[in-house]
């Protein structure tokens, strides 16, 4: 707590008020516009920049003139419409720079202005002790050149900085039913294996990479549906269909299914697996090693990540993904993609005991009905 020139910012306080003239929003009213800012930029693609000063060791009888210095430098170098504020109340100040320049060049150029200002404000050895930082969101195209991301920082403040309650009891309910499901359905996972053994030559289980909670990679395992060494052309044309599809495509009619028919690579035991869900029993073990939860949305492969819009990520960010969803039991495969994306947001808003509870019961009689399966 400090009374820099100007005015005063308690860290409970809800409002802002003014260093020499520069209008500082409190941390609350911050994150929130930064996560408003977010959302536009995810719907409409047009990035924003984030740039955020700390001070190291803030706690100091001196950071006083240093945060008036910082405020005031963000403030001239920063346009009417951009938002000042801080990130966290005496030990980070930011500023949302809307509607930001795409080229990196331009948005490094704002950067090192603010820091030629605080040292011309507060001398080369003080202004040693301001970190600055630039965070970008959507990223750009020079950003996601090895593959789509998300700043780590911005994902968080949309996920929110506090645990809910029920994630502790979901992870401790998630390790315990895949164990004790590994061990009851273990005869049925043997004959399975057995199956996928004795009618096509390979292994019984495929590996595969896939994006996990906050982007995070990991080994995801099923049964083996597909003979060996097929081309993945056609499963790459048809993911690009599904999220960019023709704008002459009417997938308004809830008959058409949006997965690949009569597949060439799938062997005969795999179509019957596929349809019934078992090749999918085999991330039970995922699930007891944390890559993924019992509900949740499917995880995509990286491929499919960099086609997607800003705001699809969010399925990837804000919660980890799972063996059934609510796209698995009200659309499965007979749903545009944007149309599942807004289910996995919904559950990701809405989740609690007792979805995860309807979700599982209904999951069973989707499974056996097929519905939208190939």
């Amino acid at each position: 707590m400090f009374t820099p020139q100007g005015g005063s910012l308690q860290p409970g306080r809800r409002n802002g008020d003014t260093y020499a003239g520069a209008p500082v929003i409190s941390d609350v009213l911050f994150k929130g516009a930064l996560i408003r800012e977010c959302k536009r930029a995810d719907r409409s693609g047009q990035p924003f920049a984030l740039v955020l000063v700390s001070l190291i060791a803030p706690a100091e009888t001196d950071s006083t003139t240093i945060w008036r210095a910082t405020a005031v430098t963000l403030s001239t170098t920063s346009r009417a419409t951009d938002i000042l504020g801080w990130f966290k109340t005496n030990h980070t100040l930011g500023v949302i720079l809307a509607d930001s320049p795409a080229a990196p060049a331009a948005l490094h150029h704002v950067v090192n202005r603010i820091r030629r200002e605080l040292t011309h404000r507060l001398g080369r050895q003080t202004a040693r002790r301001v970190l600055v930082r630039l965070h970008v969101h959507p990223e750009t195209d020079a950003a996601a050149e090895g593959g789509r991301t998300v700043d780590p920082l911005i994902a968080r403040v949309l996920r929110g900085d506090t645990v809910r309650p029920y994630d502790m009891v979901k992870r401790v309910i998630d390790a315990a039913v895949s164990l004790l499901l590994l061990a009851m359905l273990s005869p049925l996972l043997v004959a399975v294996a057995a199956l996928v053994k004795l009618t096509s030559t390979g292994p019984v289980f495929f590996r595969q990479e896939r994006v996990g909670y906050l982007m995070a990679p990991f080994i995801m395992f099923k049964f083996r549906t597909m003979y060996l060494n097929n081309d993945h052309a056609i499963h790459h044309a048809f993911i690009s269909s599904f999220i960019k599809p023709d704008e002459s495509g009417d997938r308004s009619n809830g008959n058409t299914v949006f997965k690949i028919v009569n597949d060439p690579r799938v062997t005969p035991i795999g179509r019957l697996l596929r349809r019934s869900s078992l090749d999918e029993l085999p991330q039970l073990w995922n699930v007891l090693r944390g890559d993924m939860s019992l509900v949740g949305p499917r995880p995509p492969i990286r491929y499919e990540v960099n086609q997607y819009k800003s705001w699809h990520t969010r399925r990837v960010v804000d919660i980890k993904p799972g063996i059934t969803g609510l796209w698995q039991v009200r659309g499965r495969s007979r749903t545009t993609f944007d149309e599942m994306v807004r289910l996995d947001l919904q559950y990701a808003r809405t989740y609690s005991f007792w979805t995860d509870v309807k979700i599982l019961l209904a999951t069973p009689a989707a499974m056996l009905s097929g519905k939208g399966a190939c």
